[in-house]
């Protein structure tokens, strides 16, 4: 009767330490999914902003110069001797 007993408690004891341990083994991999879906979230809020950057118009090409004219130089004839 006492070993039954003693077997009981071995089970009672042996199922608590169980649960215990998976839920110690489970609690770490829980942490890293919730730093990996913030890592996740943080890569989309990126994406989204740059995604709305490239998708503004853009200016297009720059406005040509205005050209500039010059004016001819007085081609006066120079003294001339008498």
């Amino acid at each position: 009767m006492t070993d039954v007993l003693w077997v009981l408690v071995g089970i009672i004891i042996g199922s608590i330490g169980g649960v215990l341990g998976i839920s110690l083994v489970s609690a770490g991999r829980f942490e890293d999914k919730e730093k990996e879906i913030q890592d996740l979230r943080t890569q989309r809020e990126l994406l989204k902003e740059e995604i709305f950057r490239l998708g503004k118009p853009k200016r297009g090409k720059p406005q040509p110069r205005k050209k500039r004219y010059y004016k001819p130089r007085n081609n006066q004839p120079k003294n001339k001797k008498v």
